[in-house]
């Protein structure tokens, strides 16, 4: 009778095992129910061999909580993987915004610099807007390198604004007589054009004119007066503000 007992044990456990075999191909959401049911069948199968009809119900209990167990197993590794992943991507997005904001520090310098020289560079415009004059010894027409690094200063501003042209005026002092005068300012005047011209500056953009002795800067003549007489004077101007000098053009 036990034999039996135990024979028909065996063949549930095999149907039901061919049961859950046929079945593997079920949607993943019954794995699970299907580890737990192939853990019962095998429980069932080792304990009616080694205990008899006792020893196939404790056997199966045992074998539906160790598929269950296995099954368990497999979701935390999928867990512990797709946990794995969310932690590499958000130390990713950590790293771009680090350097989001490394690149965002960056720029504000970089802008503060750029305002910084723009405010430097009008500041320059401005100053060299309201006239420049290069002195020169009496009789000459030689540029003192002083004033070289002033022209030199005239030549750059005028490199970083296209638009700008400049006016260049020659005067002599009241020495000597007027032809003379007249030839030294033109002379003078000329040396000043040619020096920004080899700096860079186009000729088209430079406007020059003479007036030998003709205009003085004060009715009193004495050396000193005489010092201040004896120049170039230029004058950057914008397009507009040259317009508004000249409407007839």
């Amino acid at each position: 009778m036990k034999k039996h007992l135990i024979a028909s044990l065996v063949i549930a456990s095999i149907t039901l095992s061919s049961n859950v075999s046929a079945a593997e191909n079920v949607e993943n959401t019954e794995r699970s129910h299907n580890e737990e049911l192939i853990g019962l069948s095998s429980g069932i199968v080792v304990g009616a061999v080694v205990g008899g009809p006792v020893g196939a119900i404790i056997g199966a209990f045992a074998g539906s909580l160790l598929g269950k167990s296995v099954g368990d197993d497999d979701e935390i590794k999928t867990q512990q993987v797709m946990l794995e992943s969310k932690q590499e991507q958000l130390a990713s997005l950590n790293e771009e915004n680090q350097s989001l904001i490394a690149l965002s520090s960056q720029y504000e310098d970089a802008q503060q610099q750029l305002n910084s020289l723009k405010m430097a560079q009008e500041q320059k415009l401005t100053e060299l807007a309201l006239g420049l004059n290069v002195q020169f010894k009496t009789g000459s027409s030689t540029i003192e390198p002083h004033f070289q690094q002033q022209l030199d200063d005239v030549a750059y501003a005028m490199s970083l604004s296209p638009e700008l042209t400049l006016d260049l005026t020659g005067y002599a002092d009241r020495r000597g007589n007027g032809d003379y005068n007249q030839a030294l300012s033109e002379q003078r005047v000329a040396e000043v054009t040619s020096y920004l011209v080899e700096q860079g500056v186009a000729s088209e953009r430079l406007n020059y004119q003479a007036y030998g002795a003709s205009s003085p800067l004060t009715a009193e003549q004495n050396f000193e007066n005489d010092f201040f007489d004896r120049r170039v004077t230029l004058k950057l101007q914008s397009h507009d503000s040259a317009l508004a000098a000249n409407p007839a053009h």
